[in-house]
C-alpha cells in the first residue's frame, strides 16, 4: 500500500478524482506536490495545534458527487533472465525517461525497490479508469519486454529480499526513521517489496461522508481477503494470505492503523494526523530530508513543545507530514482506498470496490454483509478467504456487485465472484508455482498472468 515515489525521477501529481490531472515540478511524495520553499519556512509557521487541526480538517473531505474513479497500479519489475536479482536503478530510469506520453495519460513512477507504478487520471467511472490504465500498460509492457523486463503485480515480492535500489536521500532517511522507532524489517519490506492497486473515490455529499468512510473501512477486511496475492516474501512462505497487509500491521500503527469511526471523519483524521509521529523534516529544495529518530507527535512540533530543525512547522511541513501517513483509507479530499493487494484481477477488484461504495443498493448490501467482520484486519491478512465469516461476507459482497458493475467489466467480475465462491485466489497460484518450481518461478509467472 505504500507509494513512496522517487523525487529525482519521473513523478505524478495525482489530483482528486473530480479534477483534471495537472503536471507540476519539484519533489513529491505519494504523488502529492508539496508546495513549500525551504528558505521561507518561517513565513507561514503554524501558530499552534488548533490551526494545524483546522488545516487538516479543511482538506480531509471535499463534497463531490459519486461516480469518478482514479486508479493506481503497482507491480514488481522483474529481469526475466535473472528474476532473483533486482533491476539496477539506472536501467529502470533510463527506460522510463524514454517513454513518450501514454494514450490514457497515466504517469509512470518508480518506487524505492524498483517497483513500477501507473497512475491514471480520473475517469468518469471505473470502466473508463480501467480502460485508460490498460491502454497505458499496453504501451509500457512492450517497451519493458524489449529490454528483457516484465511486471509482476503481486502484493509482495515472493522471491527477492528487501533491498532499496533508489539512491534518493529521502529513502535513506526513511530507513533511519523506521530503524529508530523499532520496525526496520517491516519498513524495508514496505518500501521495496510490496505492491497494491489503489482506488480513489469521491467523498460524496456532506450528509453521506461519514457513512462512506465507515463503509470503506468495513469493506477493508473483506477485500483484503478477496485480493490476497502475497503468501510469500523474500523466498519463503509466511503463513499469511496477504503478507503485504501483515507488513503494514507490523509498522507503527500511529502512522498506519485505520481510523476508528467514532466521530466525524474529518475531525478524526485531523486528530490522527497530529498524534502521528513526524518521520522527516525537509531541509533542501532538492528533496533532502533529516530523519526524526525519536517519537515526536506532530502536535508537539506544532505547539512548540519540541522544535525540529530549530523551528516550528509550517503549513507545508504539515502537508508533507500527511503524505507520510498510510492508513488503509486515507482522506485526501477524496477517499483513497489503499488496502488491495496488486494482482492479475486488478480490473475486477477495482470495479467491485468502486461499485460497493458508489452504487446505493450495492452499498447497503455490503454494509450489512460486513457487519460481522468489521475490524478483522489481522484475521483477513492471515487467513484470507479461509476464514468462514470473511468468506461469507465476501460472497455476499461479490454477488451484490456482480450485476451492478459497468458492462465492460462484468465478465471479469463474474469470474472473480466464481473464484471467491470456491474460496480460491491469486495467492494459491503463487504457492503452487513456488512449491513446484521455486519462488523465482512464481515471480516470473506473475509477469505472464497480467497480460
Amino acid at each position: 500500500m505504500c507509494k513512496l515515489e522517487e523525487e529525482d525521477g519521473p513523478s505524478h501529481d495525482e489530483p482528486p478524482p473530480h479534477r483534471p490531472a495537472v503536471d507540476t515540478t519539484g519533489p513529491d511524495l505519494e504523488g502529492v506536490a508539496v508546495a513549500m520553499s525551504v528558505h521561507d519556512e518561517h513565513v507561514d509557521e503554524l501558530t499552534g495545534v488548533d490551526e494545524a487541526l483546522e488545516h487538516v480538517r479543511r482538506g480531509a473531505l471535499t463534497p463531490a458527487a459519486r461516480g469518478p474513479v482514479g486508479l493506481e497500479l503497482e507491480a514488481h519489475l522483474v529481469d526475466r533472465a535473472s528474476p532473483g536479482r533486482r533491476v539496477p536503478w539506472a536501467r529502470i530510469t533510463g527506460l522510463v525517461e524514454g517513454l513518450g506520453p501514454l494514450p490514457g495519460r497515466s504517469r509512470v513512477t518508480l518506487e524505492p525497490g524498483g517497483q513500477v507504478e501507473l497512475s491514471g487520471p480520473p475517469g468518469d467511472d471505473v470502466a473508463a479508469a480501467v480502460a485508460g490504465l490498460r491502454a497505458d500498460a499496453g504501451v509500457l509492457r512492450p517497451v519493458l519486454a524489449a529490454a528483457g523486463l516484465g511486471l509482476a503485480p503481486l502484493g509482495t515480492d515472493p522471491a527477492r529480499p528487501a533491498a532499496r535500489v533508489s539512491p534518493g536521500p529521502r529513502y535513506a532517511a526513511m530507513e533511519q526513521h523506521f530503524a529508530a522507532v523499532g520496525c526496520p524489517v517491516a519498513g524495508a519490506a514496505m518500501m521495496t517489496s510490496t505492491a497494491s492497486v489503489q482506488v480513489n473515490l469521491e467523498a460524496g455529499a456532506p450528509g453521506e461522508q461519514r457513512d462512506r468512510v465507515a463503509l470503506a473501512h468495513a469493506l477493508g477486511p473483506v477485500l483484503v481477503a478477496v485480493s490476497a496475492s502475497s503468501p510469500m516474501l523474500a523466498g519463503r512462505e509466511t503463513g499469511w494470505a496477504s503478507t503485504r497487509q501483515q507488513v503494514w500491521g507490523d509498522l507503527d500503527q500511529a502512522r498506519c492503523g485505520p481510523l476508528l469511526g467514532r466521530r466525524d471523519p474529518a475531525e478524526e483524521w485531523a486528530e490522527y494526523a497530529l498524534a502521528a509521529p513526524v518521520m522527516l523534516v525537509r531541509w533542501t529544495d532538492e528533496g533532502g530530508a533529516e530523519p526524526v529518530t525519536g517519537r515526536v507527535p506532530f502536535a508537539d512540533w506544532a505547539s512548540g513543545a519540541t522544535l525540529l530543525g530549530g523551528r516550528r512547522p509550517s503549513a507545508g511541513d504539515l502537508d508533507y507530514h500527511l503524505t507520510t501517513l498510510f492508513p488503509p483509507v486515507r482522506l485526501r479530499g477524496f477517499l483513497e482506498i489503499r488496502y488491495l493487494d496488486a494482482g492479475p484481477a486488478w480490473p475486477a477488484l477495482a470495479a467491485v470496490a468502486a461499485t460497493l461504495l458508489d452504487d446505493p443498493d450495492a452499498a447497503d448490501a455490503a454494509a450489512a454483509a460486513c457487519l460481522p467482520v468489521v475490524g478483522r484486519w489481522t484475521t483477513a491478512a492471515r487467513r484470507g478467504l479461509a476464514d468462514p465469516a470473511l468468506h461469507a461476507a465476501a460472497r455476499t459482497c461479490l454477488a451484490a456487485a456482480a450485476d451492478r458493475v459497468p458492462a465492460d467489466l462484468r465478465a471479469e467480475v463474474h469470474a472473480l465472484a466464481e473464484q471467491v465462491e470456491a474460496g480460491t485466489g491469486p495467492g494459491d497460484v503463487v504457492l503452487t508455482t513456488a512449491r513446484t518450481h521455486g519462488p523465482e518461478a512464481a515471480l516470473l509467472a506473475a509477469t505472464e498472468e497480467d497480460r
